[in-house]
Formats: structure tokens, C-alpha cells, sequence
């Protein structure tokens, strides 16, 4: 029974302030009841519209990613950095994402496949499977009628055709061009243009156009023939490692009759160039700018240039400018760059911190694989990374991944389906002993009834090649 005193104090608190709540009792349950009531919350996902990628670690979600369906809405660029030590799964995960995407009829790749073993790069066994030959760019072969690619080429503007070839010495000196010895290229490939109109123009025509100036070249500017033969010079020889030096036969003639940039999928196999050697940013410099003027249209199809090795890009000046501008031009026609990188150190500590900055800022979606912790560190704060991210980055087992699409940071682990193991993991005989598949056996035998349904899912939503031109999966 109330007490009479209390009972009286909250009728006269009703009558002033309204009706007051009564006291909840406290309600004993087990874990399990609670469960339904009070159900746990995941970060939002990205939508489902795209590829399936896998499923979010810590709500086993779906995780599904397209920076063309995002782009405008979610995502201010569609380009994508990826980061990691190797042997995490970086490849694996580009290889599918590909192979994915591929299934869209408006998709259209452009692999840079830097690195390889037995001959061949990585990328082979998936051009083989669609069809393709790579077009393999190696100094050896060149010379035996090998794949050519002409600076040259009348596909390519005359304005592209300048910048190229200022890009190209530019990269190899190490240095930009002075203005005597740019006005000497700008002669020589003007007076080449006009005179050679039977066939392509290749770059010994410039080179013996450097050598031998014309006098009108010289008239034009006031100036003596032999101070235009000496302002030339250097150019020409950085011109003749291109026709008679260590990259001949590569770039010294007309472009190979054949190569198909209407397939779905194009491989540049680069894995015979030496990757430590300056022929590497030469060759990136080259594609790049080759590709911007021939492959990258206004035909409303998406396109994917995918590049391995992206340091080499990065850490030269003048082909990180290059590649910013076509990064720039490219996404007002539906392109989408994926950089792919060991250490986040060896490009913003390089000699184009600032024009790292620049491609870095683009990146609106950024994939770090396990890092060391003291890399991790410098990884976030560069990227701007929260701190629980760059704590577990460290810890991460390989497959899984920190994602940062525009700021939704999510923990994803990448599901491979059994017909695409074969084609994406192509070195596990040269890198795994007898123990570590012993293992990795193990382990895949305790996750398989986990996966199955999850790859299965994957399998029967991805349409099939030639199916739909609409990036949703229902």
C-alpha cells in the first residue's frame, strides 16, 4: 500500500505538470531473448549496384563496389589506389575485380602487367582465357618483328605527338627541356610532319632532322644553322637510344597492323623491361600518352586502366604529370585508374612528392593490405585513415583488406570463386613450399563451408560476358 504522504504529492504533481512515468521494473532475460531486441548495427554498405568484391568482416555483409555507379553520388573521382605488402592478395583482387567487371558489355580494360614469371606476365593466363594476345613490349623480340608502338603514329594528334616526345627526354635526362632545345624538337617534328606524307613518320626521321637541321628552321628565328644543330643536339641523342640503343626496335617504326583497342580486355606485357632502369617511366610515358590518344573515346563505354607497379609513374615528374592530366581528361569520359603499390613511401617520398600529392588526392578509394605497423602509421596520416583502421592494418591475414570509399571505411574480406582460382592465383608453384600448402589446404577445408555460399551468391548474381549493360546485381 502507498504511502498516504506520496500518493498525495503526485496527485498535486499531475495536476501542475501533467501525468508523470511511472518506473520501469527491471526485466531479467538470457543473452539469447535480448538478441531481438537490441539487434547490432553495421556501417552502411555501398549500395548493390557493381561487382560483388566479398563480404565486410564484422557484419558479413555483401560488399559490393563499382566507382562508376558511385561516381557523382558517393565518390567526387572513380580512380583507386591499392596498397600492400606482397603476397597479401593485392593481385588477386585486381585479377577478379577485372574478370567482373569484364561481364558488363559497356567494360573495357587496359592492363600496364609489369611483372611476370616463365616468360610471360602475370595477366597471360586471363588474355588466354578471353581471347587475347598481349601486346608484349620487349627489346629482343622488337627486333624480330616484334609489337612496335610509334610515338608518331597519325592516330595520335600532332599537338600529343610534341608532348610525347618532350615527355620522353624529359623522363630520360632527368630534367625538363631548356627553351633552345625545345624550339630545335619543335622544328624537327614540325618540318618531319609536313614533308614525310607516304607513310608514317618514325622517330629516326627526327633524329636525322636534329642532325641535319633545315636552314629555313634557322631563318625563322634569326638565328645560325649551327646554333640550332647544337641546341639539338642532346635531344637527338636521348632520341637515339629509342632507335639504335638499349630500347630499339620497341618504338623506331610504324605501329604493329593488328593491335585490337576495341577488345574487352588489353594487355601491355612489360614484364621483359627491366623495372629498376629508366626504360620503365620511358615506356609508361609512351602507353600512357598512346592510349589517351587512341583508346580513350566518347562512346559512352567504361573503361579500366589498371597499372602495376604504378610507382614508376608516380616517381618520375614529368610522366606524373602526364598521367595527372589524362586522369583529369579521362573521367569526364568514364575512366577509372587503378594504381597499384607496394608502399605508400616509395611515392610521396620520391622526386614527385608533389605530383604524388596530386594523384593521391584523386584516389577517392584507397585498399591497404597488412602493412607493418611503423608503414601503417605513415599510411594513415597521409591518408587520413581513422585510428582504428590503421591499428588493425597490421594485424590483417591476406584476402582481407581496410577499404576507405570517399570516407566509409569498412574491414572486407575478398571472396574468390573456384573458377576463378586457377586464373588469378599463377605462382603458387614458385612461391609456396609443400608446408605452406599443407597449410593453406588446412585452412581452406575449415573455411569452405563458410565461403561456399557466399562464392556460390557471387557466382549466380555476376551476370554472364555479353549479359547485361547495367552495373546492378539484384
Amino acid at each position: 500500500m502507498r504511502d498516504p504522504l506520496t500518493a498525495l504529492t503526485d496527485a498535486f504533481t499531475s495536476f501542475l505538470f501533467g501525468k508523470v512515468e511511472t518506473t520501469r521494473l527491471p526485466v531479467r532475460t538470457s543473452t539469447g531473448q535480448a538478441q531481438a531486441v537490441y539487434l547490432p548495427t553495421a556501417a552502411p554498405g555501398l549500395g548493390d549496384s557493381g561487382v560483388i568484391i566479398g563480404r565486410e568482416v564484422y557484419s558479413g555483409k555483401g560488399y559490393i563496389y563499382d566507382p562508376f555507379q558511385l561516381y557523382g553520388q558517393q565518390l567526387p573521382a572513380p580512380h583507386w589506389l591499392v596498397l600492400g605488402e606482397s603476397g597479401n592478395g593485392k593481385s588477386a583482387l585486381e585479377k577478379t575485380y577485372v574478370l567482373r567487371q569484364l561481364r558488363f558489355r559497356d567494360r573495357q580494360v587496359v592492363v600496364l602487367d609489369a611483372q611476370g614469371e616463365d616468360g610471360v606476365g602475370e595477366w597471360n593466363l586471363i588474355a588466354e582465357e578471353l581471347g587475347i594476345t598481349p601486346i608484349r613490349l620487349d627489346p629482343t623480340a622488337a627486333l624480330d618483328h616484334g609489337i612496335r608502338l610509334n610515338p608518331l603514329d597519325p592516330a595520335i594528334t600532332t599537338t600529343g605527338q610534341l608532348a610525347l616526345l618532350r615527355t620522353i627526354i624529359e623522363v630520360a635526362m632527368g630534367h625538363g627541356l631548356d627553351e633552345r632545345s625545345g624550339f630545335a624538337l619543335k622544328v624537327a617534328h614540325a618540318y618531319v610532319n609536313e614533308t614525310i606524307v607516304q607513310r608514317q613518320p618514325v622517330l629516326s626521321d627526327i633524329v636525322e632532322q636534329l642532325r641535319h637541321p633545315e636552314p629555313e628552321s634557322a631563318e625563322a628565328m634569326n638565328v645560325a644553322i649551327d646554333d640550332v644543330r647544337a641546341w639539338g643536339l642532346d635531344v637527338a641523342l636521348v632520341l637515339d637510344r629509342l632507335v639504335d640503343g638499349d630500347l630499339r626496335g620497341m618504338f623506331d617504326g610504324p605501329t604493329t597492323v593488328g593491335i585490337d583497342l576495341d577488345a574487352p580486355l588489353i594487355v601491355f606485357d612489360l614484364s621483359h623491361i627491366d623495372r629498376n632502369s629508366i626504360a620503365m617511366p620511358i615506356l609508361m610515358a609512351i602507353v600512357g600518352v598512346w592510349l589517351e590518344h587512341t583508346w580513350i573515346r566518347p562512346d559512352r563505354k567504361k573503361r579500366i586502366f589498371l597499372v602495376e607497379e604504378a610507382w614508376h609513374i608516380i616517381n618520375s615528374p614529368f610522366v606524373a604529370q602526364l598521367f595527372q592530366r589524362l586522369l583529369k581528361f579521362g573521367r569526364r569520359l568514364g575512366l577509372s585508374f587503378v594504381a597499384v603499390v607496394h608502399h605508400l613511401s616509395d611515392v610521396v617520398d620520391g622526386a614527385a612528392a608533389k605530383e604524388a600529392a596530386a594523384i593521391l588526392k584523386m584516389a577517392s578509394t584507397r585498399t591497404i593490405y597488412a602493412q607493418k605497423a611503423d608503414e601503417a602509421r605513415a599510411t594513415g596520416r597521409v591518408l587520413g585513415l581513422p585510428r582504428w583502421a590503421v591499428e588493425i592494418i597490421p594485424t590483417l591475414t591476406p584476402g582481407i583488406a581496410v577499404w576507405d570509399v570517399n570516407g566509409n571505411v569498412q574491414v572486407v574480406k575478398h571472396l574468390i570463386t573456384e573458377t576463378e582460382r586457377p586464373l588469378v592465383f599463377t605462382d603458387r608453384a614458385m612461391t609456396e613450399s609443400s608446408f605452406d600448402r599443407l597449410a593453406d589446404d588446412a585452412l581452406r577445408a575449415a573455411e569452405l563451408e563458410a565461403e561456399a555460399r557466399a562464392a556460390a551468391f557471387v557466382e549466380q548474381h555476376v551476370p554472364d560476358l555479353g549479359g547485361s549493360s547495367e552495373s546492378t546485381v539484384a
